[in-house]
């Protein structure tokens, strides 16, 4: 029974409404609900970290609820901005706000506003806000390039940004500092309040949200761990388990009973290939269960996402395997078992997967990972470990951004216009742009105005013009195509799969799409596919006969190791270097691990573990630093090019997140310890890594991202979108006549950055390095692969060109492994 509706107009005790209606629910408010709520009251700003279930959003919605219970109810207009980083989130959670109000008593409005929301209710938005507003920050961005956004957020009394921590490492996080900074530039009281689960570095994330200067905020946090158990799934017989290259298929035994003793389970892959070949396996095992399992990734078609949405509230469901799709928000107390199938890379990751189950306040969570190869259950005690020692990473938030600076600039001047003076102390009170000086906003100035010293001849790239010292579009066709490329998440360009008579299944690649040619099957959506034709950016498809088909490997697909993930495997490998198997998955692999020891030794945070072997194929160099996948790639090319300077080399390169092997057919000289300590020296990084690799053009492909972002290259009308190899034509032909004609182009100054930044994860490959010049070298000279050597071999073996099936020539050598594992190896002093 709801509570009692209170006249429109008339003031009531807010938080005791707020009380009654717990108590009618039979619920009680957690004491960081209460402190929550007292703090919104008394005009703090702040940053709410709870595990996810425990009733964040209660939390921070029913403080500006309470205060407007309060008081007399103003006219109507926008109150409150709920900023979520997922418009698939934004109706499921205006669904929840929307029940709390009218349960209430509350005469409020709550509206979505994404990239799904129709053209007409877009345009009723723009004449008059509600009085919530549930918008990401791309939309929000839109909002604010109109003439009339001072009118639209004039009586905005609170901002609460949820999931902060899957925007605060990114550029999307830097576009909502931006937004953030003008509402504060016109509220300068606004409360603001982030809702966070676990992070490395809460602290930074909060004064992030908050902006430079602010008052200090106040950190909120559940009161108690939610119970979660973390289970591995042991494989009956270790010595015949995978050591590499597979996807825990073997183990789905083990998963279909643990799906069968529960009512409603997820089932996470780290990849979308990996959700469609696990959906197909489940089905061929368990026929009975068509109708209750379902398949949910962000390439399928977003109808079809919101009924397995929809199944899962009502329990339909025994299974839905997915992605980080349904990593976030949106309720599902159904659902009691969750399932993570390969290693989940990192501590934060996992425990927001686990929250899925016994997605309510007080309910215990538990989650069972599945290794896909023997040294994953190492991972899997590993994260155990780091949860229960307070070990979560953190998410750096970029700086300096001018690709999204400049976007932002034509926003406002699209919008009411701006003023030089004014908008750079907005822009200096935010965390992104603190540090940001006259001469770059100068710079920044020019761009929109002119273009720039080469594009101010071109009319196109003169998009702000000057009236009276206030910078403003006056251009209504520059306006609208702005609109339309306002936001920074960048991937490859995406073609639709359609079928040739009916319905779409969704979006897919581009260069996945490139590489199949017509009658070619593919898996998609749960269905094997033929490809009939690509016309307009669609890709036409029947389905198929055959179940012979090819695997979409969609982007942003590797997911690195993480430090803090990476620092607790070597923790236990230093116990069972000692003899030391404490937990249950550590046992399972013993007889990995002591083959490991056996022919060489384990890496430790003291020393690092250099492994060399001759085969046909040429000489092996293998190091293990357990930085990542993206640092070892740098490392690799840099090793590569240091030995060069040595002797002259060609190496063929293979890296995962354990190591890299270097191979060559050239006679590599015998490398002592302080050959590899010099080959290791973290002295002019930059230069040889530079030097290393093929940077320009790496910078060249990361410049079409911050081209379409800053406004040079336009990506096309909807419908008429050009693809990516047209952008990259575009942007590529601008690339190299800036570096041609203005080699000191700030933007191409920061496409190098984010090379190094993001793809080579330059500060960690130096945290390598500089660790390295406190290890121990510990050099061992091996007759077959090891077990931490063989992943690196199969990495390679997997890229290569051959008429024989990888997985064949992989279990081909595991037997010829097997046969010589009794074999001692042979140390090197």
């Amino acid at each position: 029974m709801a509570a009692k509706p209170a006249a429109a107009k008339d003031a009531v005790d807010g938080l005791a409404t707020v009380e009654a209606w717990f108590a009618q629910q039979g619920w009680t408010p957690a004491p960081f609900q209460r402190q929550a709520w007292q703090a919104f009251r008394s005009g703090r700003s702040g940053l709410i970290h709870a595990s996810t279930g425990s009733g964040k959003t209660l939390a921070a919605w029913l403080g500006p609820v309470s205060d407007a219970l309060d008081k007399p109810t103003r006219s109507g207009g926008l109150r409150v901005l709920w900023i979520t980083p997922l418009r698939a989130l934004a109706s499921d959670t205006a669904g929840h706000l929307q029940q709390a109000v009218d349960a209430l008593g509350l005469d409020w409005k709550v509206e979505t506003r994404t990239g799904d929301t129709s053209a007409s209710v877009r345009a009723r938005q723009r004449r008059k806000l509600p009085e919530t507003l549930i918008t990401t920050p791309e939309s929000l961005s839109v909002l604010l390039s109109y003439r009339n956004a001072e009118e639209s957020f004039k009586l905005l009394d609170a901002v609460i940004v949820d999931e902060w921590h899957e925007l605060l490492g990114n550029k999307r996080g830097v576009q909502l500092q931006l937004c953030l900074a003008w509402l504060r530039a016109r509220h300068s009281q606004l409360p603001v309040w982030g809702l966070s689960a676990t992070l490395g570095n809460l602290d930074e994330a909060m004064a992030v949200l908050l902006g430079e200067g602010a008052e200090p905020g106040e950190r909120i946090a559940g009161t108690q761990s939610k119970p979660l158990t973390i289970r591995g799934l042991c494989p009956a017989n270790v010595e015949r388990f995978p050591w590499a290259g597979h996807l825990g298929l073997s183990q789905l035994d083990g998963v279909l009973d643990y799906l069968g003793e529960g009512n409603t389970s997820l089932l996470f892959t780290n990849t979308r290939s990996q959700a469609e070949l696990w959906f197909e396996a489940i089905l061929k095992a368990r026929l009975e269960w068509l109708t209750e399992l379902g398949l949910h990734h962000g390439s399928i078609d977003r109808k079809l996402r919101k009924r397995i949405e929809d199944g899962l509230r009502q329990g339909d469901f025994r299974c839905v395997v997915c992605t980080s799709s349904l990593d976030l928000g949106v309720d599902f107390s159904p659902v009691d078992r969750v399932v993570q199938v390969g290693s989940p890379k990192g501590v934060a990751r996992l425990m927001q997967r686990a929250g899925r189950s016994g997605h309510q306040p007080g309910a215990a969570s538990e989650i069972l990972c599945v290794p896909s190869h023997a040294l994953e259950l190492v991972e899997i005690a590993a994260v155990r470990r780091a949860w229960e020692a307070g070990r979560v990473e953190a998410r750096r938030p970029p700086r300096l951004s001018l690709d999204v600076l400049v976007q932002h600039l034509v926003t406002l001047a699209a919008g009411p216009g701006f003023v030089p003076e004014q908008v750079f102390a907005e822009l200096r009170s935010t965390h992104a742009f603190a540090g940001l000086d006259q001469e770059i906003f100068s710079w920044c100035l020019l761009f929109i105005t002119q273009g720039g010293p080469v594009l101010e001849h071109y009319p196109q790239f003169q998009r702000v013009v000057i009236q009276d010292g206030r910078y403003s579009v006056e251009d209504t066709g520059i306006a609208r195509r702005h609109r339309l490329a306002i936001g920074t998440i960048t991937s490859d360009a995406q073609i639709q799969v359609r079928f040739m008579k009916g319905g779409s299944l969704g979006s897919i690649e581009e260069t996945f799409i490139a590489r199949l040619k017509p009658g070619d099957v593919f898996l998609f959506s749960g269905r094997a596919l033929e490809l009939v034709k690509v016309r307009d950016l669609v890709a036409y498809v029947r389905m198929a006969k055959t179940r012979r088909h090819s695997v979409p490997r969609w982007y942003g697909g590797r997911l690195p190791l993480s430090s803090e993930l990476a620092d607790s495997v070597l923790e236990i490998f230093e116990e069972v270097q000692a003899g030391l198997y404490t937990d249950p998955e550590v046992q399972a692999v013993a007889p990995v691990l002591e083959l490991q020891k056996q022919q060489s030794a384990l890496p430790s945070r003291a020393r690092l573990l250099i492994e060399g072997c001759s085969s046909r194929e040429g000489q092996h160099l293998f190091v293990y630093p357990f930085a990542g996948r993206l640092a070892h790639e740098g490392l690799a090319a840099l090793l590569a090019w240091r030995l060069g300077q040595l002797t002259p080399a060609t190496f063929s390169l293979s890296v995962n997140d354990y190591g890299l092997e270097l191979l060559t057919s050239a006679k590599l000289p015998e490398l002592t310890e302080a050959d590899w300590h010099s080959l290791l020296d973290p002295e002019d990084l930059l230069d040889h890594v530079l030097a290393a690799l093929n940077a320009g053009e790496l910078a060249r492909r990361q410049f079409r991202d911050i081209a379409r972002v800053s406004g040079l290259v336009f990506q096309g009308f909807p419908g008429r979108g050009k693809s990516d190899r047209q952008l990259q034509a575009s942007s590529g032909l601008l690339y190299d006549t800036l570096q041609r004609y203005d080699p000191e182009h700030r933007l191409l100054a920061q496409a190098s950055r984010e090379v190094l930044e993001d793809q080579l994860e330059i500060q960690r490959l130096r945290a390598v390095l500089e660790r390295a010049a406190e290890q121990q070298m510990l050099l061992v000279s091996l007759e077959r692969f090891s077990p931490l050597a063989f992943p690196l071999w199969v990495e390679r073996q997997r890229n290569r060109i051959s008429t024989e099936g990888w997985r064949e020539r992989v279990q081909r050598m595991m037997a010829s492994l097997e046969k010589h594992a009794a074999r001692k190896p042979k140390r090197r002093p």
